[in-house]
């Protein structure tokens, strides 16, 4: 044991403490910027320290270093003070300070850690000096004061919030220093006990102020702000502090000081001062005259004593408290204004104007000192005892004093800049060698308890942190710490103890601390106390040597073990204390080199030597802990025996044994073996094995840190699962294999002391744990019937008043254990095994009732024809069917589909979290469905395989024939044609689970997983196309819209509308950079967003009209899943949605369709809110008639739509096959736009006719004519569609007879009337999309318009038949007027 630094606190975000107080280190130049992480600007991990000097060029790296000294020894310019508790540290600097909390949180490890948080910061009125922060109590820990010294002379007491309690001037110099002393119980007889007390030191005074009074005021300043700050009204004034006064004289410069307390002379000192005053004759007084003793250290001289007798003056009240007690005043103390900086201007002019007189100081002139002309003290540091103080000057010396003498008894050289402090330590008596001692009355019964002194030195300019042996004693420890840290010191207690309350209560949380600002952490310093003790008289010494001996000889490497059992039985008879004993033996059974041998033979010899000792002599923890040793080593040597052991069973085992020993008829075993036999198929697939240690071979050292024996009893202590898995197939894996006796270990675990629950627990662990190995060996299940039988007759497994109309604890642990069991397969055979067992008990409880009324004969006849009933078998038949379900559950769950064409997602590459019955219960009702549903989003398994497997269930309850079902499953796609086992599991889930996995329920829960896990990452656009696809498949209205609606108001309207409002404001489709910026998603998957939103309102209002003629489905749950409890299902919340307003879901509807049309075919130059949807009042939704303008506006549109929509469909590229597959992937299944462009133009008030008209003539356009003759027959104006299809003939014709420059074509032209040849120059065929449509296709369609003119003759020549030089052509007339206005119509 030597000393060491231990982190006990960190800081939260001492950057920001750091920022608050040196604004300028944040507000620096680029060039004097430490580099920070961009992801945590404010981590002080991530600063680069020390990265300067090597990256930086020669001229600027001064300034480098400047800079990083500034940054890292920030510290080192502030005033700090850490609470006696360790609770409360203040950093401060001019007039800024930040208080900074501990807090217990959780670190990255999962351990609780404490934390320094910033629980306030702000700025004062004045400069700050200096501070102490301190503890008030009754005897624990309340609350923190915080006192406070300015340059201006104040003294003012703050809460730890900030809020001002008490202000008092007590000299109108600068404060110096603030120091604290509290109370503490006296050691020895004789030693004047001190009193509270707080002194302030001015350079040319010191201030006291009496402890006990003080904290009276200020416990009463406290409860009056609360009061007046609950109430509103104006604070009381507070009392007067009575304090004294003392001018120091005679001394140059005072930096700090030391208030000693009172002391007392001897009667020898009083005589030999008397003497050497009045001679021989001179006479003293009976009782000594007590002093007040102040230490100075400055200059002239370098340490100055002063001694103030007691009662030579009274206690001022000063005018100040006077003053401030008058009405004048009284706002001062207002409780709205006790934050810090509390004053206004107005308010500190005046207070300056009614500045208080200040007392004078009562002269006191200093008695001796340290002369020294040159030397300068810098700080004093009092030690705990108030025997020592260690003084710092400025030649780099640290000077220890003898306060009692007034001299200078060690000093250490080059300690520039150091700082000091103290540490008390107190020995444990429980450590020290039992012997025969007096009962002392200052001590126990081992003798009064020694203290020891060690003084701590930071010496910064070396970065080393030193701990020394007072008085004349060794260097004990030295640490490494860095440059830039603070020793912080507190030196004293909580304030308001007694003797009664200090006597329970430790000095401090850790009586000294070191800041690191570099690392953020607070350290302290553990020191033993045998580190003061001289290495010539300590036994403790000795035995450290001793450890450390033998520590280096269990490293060591040896072949001759004989030797080494040798030596470490020397040495730890050797050993004295007891505590070291422990230690020692301790670390020889955690060591790995010895063997089992050698741990049993230390153990037993040093057993038998205390046993050998006088009673007296003993130490009986020692004792007793050697004795719990080698009764676990017992118990290990006998384990491993039996493991070793070769045992194998000869007793052939077959499928009618198991049934006879599971009680499980032949058509139950077959469906028991065939479905752990699917478990076992699809759970291979998923499994990863890696190869590890052999089972049931365990080490010494992890079995002795396993175990706990205490009171003739053995325990497990806290271990991880896999620990005590370990521990299990020590114990229970051979028997499970049939490798060793289950008697014998049942028999030798049970007197060593093992509970029949505990090892109960244990071999549950083991099997259900290893259960791949175990579903591989069947006959593992007799011999787990049998470990089982043995546990249960043992004592204490199965209270004796235990009936069968009550639960049995015995049994509740294994199916609690089968509950929480995430291995389905081993909990189920467990659970089989477990009922057996307790039927047969019970069944054998029963007989022997049954018995004492009937004969043995009719006895017999009974009990082997019927089973006893009980509470618990009614509880494991439960478990049974609930176990069985899981594992099909859980099986289903570990399937998959064989091959799959796409790339899966991320979100469908985690894996799914195993199942329990526990987790199923806890899931609520819709638990189970959401378990499969999740599964059908990470297989991406098509709603059609769902609802075939469905039918497939629904034929074998109406026993249909499955003709139809072959052909639907034929009728899959090929990318889901490759489902394996899928379906079958399916079906059987569908028939195990009626309830919830009904079809509704199941799209319903698929419909809601697609559809959280596209909001996850929304560019995965096919996750939302499928599920509006679980949603369409939903048949039940109410549950169809409730879905609908929770999902878009739950995910789609925020995107819906910031969609809207983009592309309202940009007029055309958005780009992808501000489709990502505004949408949260690239302009492709904003694109199938939009389409799949109108599918789900049109799915919305199709439901809302439906719902009125359906009823209300009633959700129920299986029978053996009745005490399910958890969250509300998905079905539940959706039955629970309110009606909708149809034609506010259809003015969304018709919103949606325009957006999907802009962006589906990128169009441009579209208002939508101006000119779609422009409302005036208070009409939300349009209505009424409409502007013509506004009506030609929407039908240009829809032109545009209808156009782009022919064009996308009907153009003609080279990668045509290929460009369908894309736009189908990218957008899911498109739309029929010209259908849904008549839909809008019903809505928008817009023809339809025209509509219709206008893609008949695209259709023809592009040379799609046998689409257009079926769209003709839609048309209801067919004069004006002639005229319009009459243009496009005229640019048919015009294309074939004047753009083919032959001689036969110049020809006919030549015989065409003029009429006609004009009419034909003025057409433009560029206007034709398609243009090599052949000429009997036109003539088909000259006869289409034909026939819309037949009750009309006229005169213009046009083709009938197809185009050949050598054929004639027969012309048609028609009226030359109508040729005139119609030939210049153009399409609408």
């Amino acid at each position: 044991m030597a000393c060491s630094i231990v982190q006990f606190c960190t800081f939260q975000d001492l950057q920001a403490a750091r920022d608050f107080l040196f604004p300028r280190l944040r507000e620096e130049n680029p060039s004097c910027t430490v580099r920070r992480d961009p992801v945590s600007k404010s981590n002080w991990e991530d600063d680069g320290w020390g990265a300067w000097e090597e990256t930086e060029p020669q001229e600027p790296e001064e300034e480098g270093n400047t800079c990083k000294t500034q940054k890292t020894s920030w510290l080192q310019d502030c005033v700090l003070s850490l609470s006696p508790t360790n609770d409360l540290m203040v950093i401060t600097r001019e007039q800024k300070a930040v208080f900074l909390v501990s807090k217990w949180k959780h670190s990255d490890k999962g351990k609780e850690e404490m934390q320094f948080a910033v629980g306030w910061s702000g700025s004062l009125a004045l400069k700050i000096v200096t501070f102490v922060c301190n503890r008030s109590s009754t005897g624990r820990p309340d609350w923190t004061c915080i006192v406070v010294g300015f340059t201006s002379g104040y003294v003012r007491f703050y809460t730890e919030s900030g809020v001002l309690l008490l202000s008092q001037l007590l000299n109108e110099d600068p404060v110096l220093q603030l120091k604290c002393r509290t109370y503490e119980i006296p050691r020895h007889p004789g030693v004047t006990e001190q009193n509270e007390e707080l002194s302030i030191l001015y350079p040319a005074a010191i201030v006291t102020i009496d402890g006990f009074s003080l904290f009276q005021s200020l416990r009463a300043c406290r409860n009056q702000v609360a009061k007046a700050a609950a109430s509103g009204n104006e604070n009381i004034q507070p009392p007067p502090l009575a304090y004294k006064k003392w001018g120091l004289q005679d001394i140059d410069t005072i930096i700090d000081h030391a208030s000693i307390g009172i002391m007392t002379l001897s009667p020898f000192d009083q005589m030999k001062t008397a003497s050497n005053i009045g001679g021989y004759n001179a006479a003293i007084k009976n009782s000594p005259p007590a002093m007040s003793q102040y230490i100075t250290v400055g200059s002239n001289p370098f340490t100055g004593f002063f001694y103030a007798l007691e009662g030579s003056t009274q206690p001022l009240l000063s005018h100040v408290a006077l003053a401030v007690a008058s009405k004048l005043t009284s706002a001062l103390f207002n409780a709205a204004s006790g934050w810090l900086g509390w004053k206004s201007k107005h308010e500190e002019e005046a207070v300056q104007k009614q500045k208080p007189k200040v007392e004078p100081a009562t002269p006191l002139a200093v008695r001796f000192g340290l002369p020294d002309s040159r030397r300068h003290g810098e700080s004093i540091c009092l030690s705990p005892c108030n025997t020592l103080a260690a003084v710092t000057d400025d030649f780099g010396r640290i000077i220890l004093l003898d306060v009692a003498r007034g001299i200078a008894i060690r000093m250490w050289k080059g300690y520039r800049d150091a700082q000091t402090g103290w540490i008390q330590i107190v020995e444990d008596l429980h450590e020290r060698v039992p012997e025969k001692v007096d009962f002392s009355p200052f001590g126990s019964p081992q003798g009064p308890s020694r203290v020891a002194q060690f003084l701590v030195i930071y010496a910064p300019r070396r970065g080393i942190l030193e701990v020394w042996s007072t008085q004349q004693g060794p260097r004990v420890g030295a640490f490494n710490v860095g440059k830039h840290c603070r020793l912080l010191y507190p030196g004293y207690k909580i304030m308001g103890l007694n003797n009664v309350t200090s006597q329970n209560w430790q000095p401090q949380t850790y009586q000294i601390c070191l800041v690191d600002p570099v690392s953020g952490s607070v350290k302290t310093v553990n020191v033993p106390f045998h580190l003061a003790l001289s290495d010539k008289k300590s036994e403790r010494a000795k035995d450290m040597h001793l450890v450390k001996k033998l520590g280096a000889l269990l490293k060591a490497k040896s072949p001759n073990l004989d030797l080494i059992e040798t030596e470490i039985k020397e040495l730890i008879l050797d050993i004295k204390y007891p505590a070291t004993k422990k230690q020692a033996l301790e670390s020889i059974l955690a060591s790995i080199r010895l063997p089992f041998s050698c741990l049993r033979n230390i153990t037993q010899t040093l057993m038998d030597t205390l046993q050998n000792q006088e009673l007296e002599c003993v130490d009986e923890g020692l004792l007793q802990f050697c004795a719990n040793k080698l009764k676990l080593l017992h118990l290990y040597e006998s384990v491993s025996q039996l493991n070793s052991i070769d045992f194998h069973s000869d007793t052939p085992f077959s499928d009618n044994d198991l049934a006879v020993l599971l009680r499980l008829d032949e058509k139950e075993l077959l469906k028991l073996q065939a479905l752990l036999e699917k478990y076992k198929q699809e759970n291979s697939r998923t499994a990863v094995r890696f190869s590890d240690d052999k089972d049931g071979v365990l080490p010494v050292k992890t079995f002795l840190e396993y175990l706990d024996y205490e009171k003739d009893v053995i325990n497990i202590k806290k271990i991880s699962e896999e620990d005590r898995v370990a521990l299990g197939s020590f114990f229970f894996w051979k028997c499970l294999c049939g490798e060793s006796s289950t008697e014998d270990m049942c028999h030798a675990l049970e007197s060593a002391g093992l509970s029949p629950q505990l090892l109960l627990s244990l071999l549950l662990s083991v099997w259900l744990s290893k259960e791949k190995d175990i579903l591989d060996k069947p006959q593992s299940v007799c011999c787990l019937h049998t470990m089982l039988c043995l546990l249960s007759k043992m004592k204490v497994a199965i209270e004796e008043t235990w009936d069968s109309q009550s639960v049995s604890p015995w049994w509740q642990q294994m199916r609690t254990a089968c509950i929480q069991s995430e291995h389905n397969g081993a909990a189920l055979l467990s659970a089989h095994v477990g009922h057996a067992v307790a039927a047969h008990i019970s069944n054998s409880l029963t007989e022997k009732k049954f018995s004492q009324t009937v004969s043995g004969t009719d006895s017999e006849a009974l009990t082997d024809s019927w089973e006893a009933l009980s509470l618990d078998t009614e509880y494991w038949k439960l478990l049974l069917k609930q176990l069985e379900d899981c594992l099909l559950l859980q099986t289903l769950l570990h399937s998959k589909v064989n091959a799959s064409t796409s790339k899966a997602s991320s979100l469908q590459a985690e894996p799914l979290p195993k199942l329990s019955v526990k987790k199923l219960l806890e899931g609520g009702k819709g638990g189970i469905a959401d378990s499969v549903a999740k599964w059908i989003f990470k297989q991406d398994v098509s709603p059609e395989v769902l609802k075939l497997a469905n039918k497939e269930r629904d034929a074998e309850n109406s026993d249909e024939p499955k003709e139809g079902i072959n052909r639907g499953l034929s009728e899959v796609s090929e990318v889901e044609m490759d489902l394996g086992a899928i379906p079958d599991l399916l079906h059987l889930a569908y028939k195990q689970f009626p309830c919830s996995l009904e079809l509704d329920v199941l799209h319903a829960h698929c419909c809601w997983e697609y559809v959280v896990q596209w909001n996850k990452d929304p560019e995965e656009a096919l996750f939302f196309v499928r599920s509006i696809e679980h949603l369409e498949h939903i048949l039940n209205a109410h549950v169809q819209n409730g879905i609908a609606l929770m999902m878009w108001n739950t995910f789609l309207v925020k995107r819906f509308s910031a969609a809207t409002y983009l592309m309202d404001k940009v007029g055309k489709a958005p780009k992808d950079r501000l489709c990502r910026r505004d949408v949260g998603m690239s302009d492709t998957a904003m694109t199938s967003f939009l389409g799949c939103c109108w599918d789900l309102l049109q799915t919305l209002m199709e439901a809302d009209v439906s719902r009125d003629e359906m009823q209300v489905p009633v959700l129920d749950t299986e029978d053996a899943w009745l005490a399910v409890e958890g969250p509300v299902s998905i079905v539940e919340l959706a039955l629970e949605q309110r009606h909708i307003h149809y034609p506010l879901v259809e003015h969304h509807s018709v919103l949606c369709s325009l957006l999907y049309a802009v962006m589906r075919f990128s169009l441009k130059a579209v208002n939508f809110l101006g000119l779609f949807f422009l409302f005036r009042g208070k009409n939300l939704l349009p209505s009424g008639e409409m502007d013509a303008n506004f009506i030609s506006v929407r039908q240009q549109f829809l032109l545009k739509v209808v156009s782009a929509a022919v064009q996308a469909r009907h153009a003609v590229t080279k990668d045509k096959g290929s460009s369908d597959e894309a736009m189908t992937t990218l957008f899911g299944k498109d739309q029929d736009w010209p259908v849904l462009a008549l839909d809008l133009a019903h809505h928008l008030q817009v023809s339809e006719d025209v509509v219709r008209r206008h893609y008949v003539g695209e259709l023809y356009s592009y040379g799609a004519d046998h689409l257009g003759e079926e769209a003709i027959l839609q048309v209801q104006d067919k004069e004006v569609l002639a005229s319009q299809l009459l243009v496009l003939i005229g640019q048919r014709l015009a294309h074939a007879v004047l753009r083919t420059q032959t001689r036969e074509g110049l020809e006919l032209l030549a015989r065409l009337p003029p009429t006609l040849c004009t009419w034909l120059k003025a057409m433009n065929p560029q206007d034709l999309q398609n243009t090599e449509v052949p000429i009997a296709t036109t003539a088909k369609l000259v006869n289409k318009v034909m026939s819309f003119y037949q009750k009309t003759t006229g005169s213009i020549i046009i083709y009938s038949s197809e185009w050949t030089p050598n054929r004639t052509l027969n012309l048609l007339y028609l009226p030359k007027q109508n040729l005139r206005c119609k030939q210049h119509s153009k399409i609408n």
